[in-house]
């Protein structure tokens, strides 16, 4: 990063550390793996019943994550040059991953070693640390993670072990000094220190366990020195409170001889399931007279993404059932995901990770209830868990999710971690759904399933104003709703399925005509009041052959007010189709073709032609066109849990604005899961 150094000869620059780390981390897991036969899981039926836990052996290999809270304290102090100090208290939700090895000796103590790294949540107080300022700077200190490489002394008794552990302890600083001038500086730093805590884990499958951890951290005091000459000195202690997740890797269970795991899920009450995404993207210089504060850049650029996922799944009575997805993100958006409508990356969203950030995703309970009659196999998948249900049922859902896990579904064109990558082929580019910055929200939904129909609707929390990780909780008077219905059919022998879909939001907006009218301040916020927006999407699938497929979406919203969520599309018409590798025996690569056609409305554009600056879009001027996106990609299965994808977008009109581009987007996806 440029303009990161430092006034100290022995610091280490973090990011190198850290990446070095991990990369040896995930060569010894891929080995490990290898060796021990665990991705031998996908031969085996994906639903098991547990074993009997009669003996556990602790010994060997594991690897797991773990979520929690963590904070601590900090002393600083800023010379500038008259010395300036304060303490602070800080804390939040952390997430972050662990490997080690243990040997369990005859009397049932353990003797382990391991490593790990955290990271704070995506909400940016979460990684304050403490902050001063002056008539000079204002600076503020932030922590990008802390990790540990500790010794495990512990006993174990069957399926419980009790654990005490320490060793070293590291941190990445970053401190960012806002100067007068409206500048800002940027210094990376590193720090160690000493860690001490205890555990208690349980195995309750032979090969998963479940801990619960305390650690205490100290850490020396560090101390940076910026170039406006401003020095910046601070201690910091740490403690976390943990859950965390283990899958040992290989051995064998007590009195059976040597083992192979257990193939894919070990019991029908629970799943897991995980995934890694990795991708980047890139294009050549293109043509652009002129750039706005929210204009993709002309100059050649390159970024990237990477997203680490579980899916940890349990049935907790006849129906009833828990979802959870915790995830590791990292990464940005060319050009900081704006200047263009149909964005070309559904992984980078709307905030910039330079380390990986833990979030929630999703966490929600769902109910069925089954009307008896014919049933149907439930396919395993990180949103479902495996298992027969009736056909005739009604399906409630409630907690944290994105609005289009349960709307909008297409076979040929959804997930952006597996097939299309731009904003408006896998979504209906003109549906604003509730979300936070991540893409997700709260809310209710209910399902009433029918051989051939599905007829769904939900209530969910708006954002509290455009663009914004906050909600609005005035439940009801605030909020957006949505009704979808899915029927199925049969064309020439061959199904397919039309979902009509049309919501309201009730928000806290602004209006783009009622800005207009100021044009000496074109300020949205000053016009934000409760308002309503709405619109529909119609969306189609039909299978050709057994490995040819098509789809289309058209949507459209009444374009009057501010976009909240998702992305500056008014009306959008998009087409495409998907064909498996079968015929040039390939059958489990796939290539996707297909086409967006974006608008806006009148006074939308009118708005940004103004020079108004929107969620995505505002290059000061705007000689208006429709903007139009090809996206083409070829999936390469190395293996059935790792997949090569290369992918091609060629964007006209970034932005709606016949003045800059085209624009020649180049991708590359890495995908594994299990």
């Amino acid at each position: 990063m440029k303009g990161i150094r430092s006034n100290r000869p022995r610091q280490i620059q973090p990011a190198q550390a850290l990446k070095r780390a991990t990369c040896a981390l995930a060569g010894l897991a891929a080995s490990l793996l290898a060796q021990n036969g665990f991705a031998q899981a996908a031969d085996f039926p994906a639903v098991r019943k547990a074993r009997p836990l009669t003996a556990i052996d602790w010994s060997g290999f594991y690897v797991g994550g773990h979520a929690g809270f963590g904070g601590g304290r900090s002393a600083a102090t800023l010379f500038d040059p008259a010395p300036a100090a304060g303490r602070n208290v800080f804390g939040g939700l952390i997430g972050g991953i662990q490997a080690g090895y243990n040997v369990r000796l005859p009397s049932g103590l353990l003797l382990g070693l391991e490593a790990d790294v955290s990271f704070p949540s995506y909400i940016e107080s979460n990684s304050f640390v403490s902050g001063l300022a002056t008539a000079r700077s204002d600076i503020t200190h932030q922590w990008d993670f802390i990790g540990t490489a500790r010794a495990r002394f512990g006993y174990a008794a069957g399926p419980w072990l009790a654990y005490a552990t320490g060793g070293l302890a590291f941190a990445g600083d970053r401190y960012l000094n806002d100067l007068p001038s409206g500048d800002q500086e940027k210094m990376l730093d590193a720090r160690f220190g000493w860690v001490a805590g205890a555990g208690l884990e349980y195995a309750f499958a032979p090969y998963w366990s479940a801990r619960l951890e305390y650690l205490h951290y100290q850490f020396e005091g560090t101390g940076v020195q910026f170039p406006s000459a401003a020095q910046y000195a601070a201690t910091m202690n740490f403690q976390s409170i943990r859950v965390g997740l283990n899958r040992r890797l290989g051995g064998s269970l007590p009195g059976t001889g040597p083992a192979e795991p257990p193939a894919g899920l070990e019991s029908d009450r629970w799943e897991v399931h995980g995934q890694t995404v990795y991708l980047g993207q890139g294009y050549p210089s293109f043509r652009a007279p002129y750039s706005g504060p929210n204009s993709l850049s002309p100059a050649a650029q390159h970024q990237a993404t990477w997203s680490n996922a579980l899916f940890l799944n349990a049935r907790l009575w006849d129906g009833g059932e828990v979802y959870y997805n915790p995830e590791l993100l990292q990464g940005f958006g060319l050009s900081d995901t704006v200047g263009v409508a149909g964005f070309p990356s559904g992984e980078a969203q709307k905030s910039n990770f330079p380390y990986p950030r833990y979030n929630t995703s999703r966490l929600f309970v769902r109910q069925t209830f089954g009307f008896g009659g014919e049933q149907e196999d439930l396919a395993s998948d990180p949103g479902q868990i495996a298992g027969k249900a009736d056909i005739s049922r009604l399906t409630l859902q409630a907690g944290k999710m994105a609005v289009i896990d349960m709307f909008d579904g297409n076979v040929y064109a959804k997930d952006t971690r597996a097939d299309f990558m731009n904003w408006s082929l896998w979504a209906p580019g003109a549906f604003d759904y509730a979300a936070d910055r991540l893409g997700l929200t709260y809310g209710v939904t209910a399902e009433l399933n029918q051989k051939q129909w599905a007829l769904r609707g939900g209530y969910f929390l708006m954002n509290s104003e455009s663009n914004a990780d906050s909600f609005d909780t005035q439940v009801f008077r605030r909020g957006e709703y949505v009704v979808e219905l899915e029927t199925r059919f049969s064309l020439f022998g061959r199904p397919g399925r039309l979902r009509s879909l049309g919501w309201l939001n009730s928000a806290f907006m602004g209006s783009y005509r009622e800005a207009l009218n100021d044009p000496a301040n074109l300020d949205i916020s000053r016009t934000r009041m409760g308002r309503i927006k709405y619109g529909y999407a119609i969306n189609v699938e039909q299978a050709v052959t057994d490995d040819i497929g098509l789809f289309g979406r058209w949507s459209w919203n009444d374009g009057r007010t501010e976009i909240m969520a998702f992305t500056d599309i008014d009306a959008s018409l998009s087409l495409g189709t998907s064909i498996k590798g079968t015929g040039w025996g390939r059958p489990e690569d796939t290539i996707g073709i297909g086409g967006a056609i974006n608008a806006l409305s009148r006074d939308h554009r009118d708005f940004i032609a103004a020079g108004g600056l929107s969620v995505l879009i505002g290059d000061g001027r705007l000689n208006y066109r429709r903007e139009r996106i090809l996206e083409t990609y070829y999936a390469f299965a190395l293996n059935r849990w790792v997949t090569l994808t290369a992918d091609y977008q060629f964007i006209t009109n970034p932005g709606y604005n016949a003045d800059r581009g085209p624009v020649h987007v180049f991708s590359g996806r890495l995908r594994g899961e299990f």
